[in-house]
């Protein structure tokens, strides 16, 4: 897939195509490497692509060699996954805007991508009271030592706090940035920076040398709720950044919490009108723990009992074109590309025919843009 691989770092360098239109392009495409063929006409087709965006979008392509740039990157930024990449984290390619290229730098825990360890962002105020920054710490060292890896984004505050207290637990932790994988921000967290590294990682959609942008940081927070199985919000003035990270949670699907705080202190308001709106509240850790060991497992295979044997569904009456792909397909994952090999159609064909698959129950889509016969 290293061909798809440039194509999601070329589309990522078109000015006014960002994560979602690049997803609607892959999605309408089949792959993007179609998409970068694809006639002014064609891209007219795709959801937000008006006549004004289609003639920059046009003219920007043509200036962009995908596999050129592809190596010239790679120069200054080595260490990068795109969602062609079967290393990509599971669990981004689950949202609606997944990072088109997501660089990094530390120690890269594979099962912690494939989503069979479980991942927990805490996020919170800058200026946290002594009472945020004391319960921050204590569920942080909580959750490294039960097995989770705590995802934040290396802010001040609350931030700082439960990357400090997962870290001096053992435990493992992601740092998400808003500037590049590079540029420590705050500076006066160098020496955290560092250690993440020894012990977790950190990672970015910015590519190095990327400075520190107040519209990059609301992104990012789509970031740490992707890749968290629940989030947990701290401390929160009713204006916060967390609430935004809050927000994507909600959109993913994913678990908010809160710990409770005082009508009379300001950083808790976010907080108190997360759990009138229905986020689970934090009451101690041991809770906290109990609520989240009932996540269910990525990976969890249901047992039927051994007096009884389930029946495959029978395989519906199926159009020519939607048999031929699913004869290309075996329970073994393959890529989409030779999947167009084998079916002898195009990339959109085999797209839709996939799409249509999928819908039945006939077909699963696996990251890294592979498939398998259900």
């Amino acid at each position: 897939m290293v061909e798809e691989r440039a194509y999601w770092l070329a589309w990522s360098q078109v000015d006014r195509v960002g994560p979602v239109l690049i997803r609607r392009l892959q999605q309408h495409f089949g792959t993007l490497a179609e998409a970068w063929k694809a006639s002014a006409s064609q891209l007219g087709q795709v959801e937000g692509f008006g006549y004004q965006n289609v003639t920059k979008v046009t003219a920007a392509r043509s200036q962009i060699n995908p596999e050129q740039l592809l190596e010239q990157h790679s120069v200054k930024n080595p260490n990068f996954w795109t969602p062609a990449d079967a290393d990509y984290p599971r669990l981004l390619l689950e949202i609606p805007s997944p990072p088109p290229v997501l660089y990094y730098r530390g120690q890269v825990q594979l099962q912690e991508n494939q989503g069979i360890i479980p991942m927990v962002g805490i996020v919170g105020t800058r200026e946290p009271t002594e009472y945020g920054k004391r319960w921050t710490r204590k569920i942080s060292t909580a959750l490294a030592k039960h097995g989770f890896t705590v995802v934040s984004g290396m802010a001040a505050g609350i931030d700082t706090n439960a990357h400090h207290g997962c870290l001096s637990a053992g435990g493992r932790t992601l740092a998400v940035l808003g500037t590049g994988i590079d540029v420590v921000y705050p500076p006066r967290n160098l020496s955290l920076y560092e250690e993440i590294q020894k012990q977790g990682l950190v990672i970015s959609e910015y590519p190095a040398g990327s400075k520190p942008n107040r519209v990059h940081f609301p992104q990012r927070n789509r970031i740490i709720a992707g890749l968290s199985r629940a989030v947990l919000v701290m401390e929160a003035p009713t204006k916060s950044g967390a609430l935004i990270t809050a927000d994507f949670a909600n959109e993913f699907c994913r678990d908010v919490y809160a710990l409770p705080g005082s009508l009379d202190n300001e950083q808790a308001l976010g907080c108190l009108g997360l759990l009138s709106k229905g986020a689970h509240v934090i009451l101690n850790e041991g809770h906290l723990l109990e609520m989240l060991g009932a996540i269910p497992n990525l990976d969890t295979v249901v047992q039927l009992p051994l007096f009884t044997q389930e029946q495959p569904a029978p395989i519906p009456q199926l159009e020519p074109e939607l048999a031929k792909v699913l004869q290309s397909l075996t329970s073994e994952p393959t890529s989409f590309d030779v999947v167009v090999q084998q079916a002898g159609m195009d990339a959109g064909s085999v797209s839709s025919a996939l799409l249509q698959l999928e819908l039945i129950g006939l077909v699963s889509q696996l990251p890294g843009m592979q498939y398998r016969r259900c």
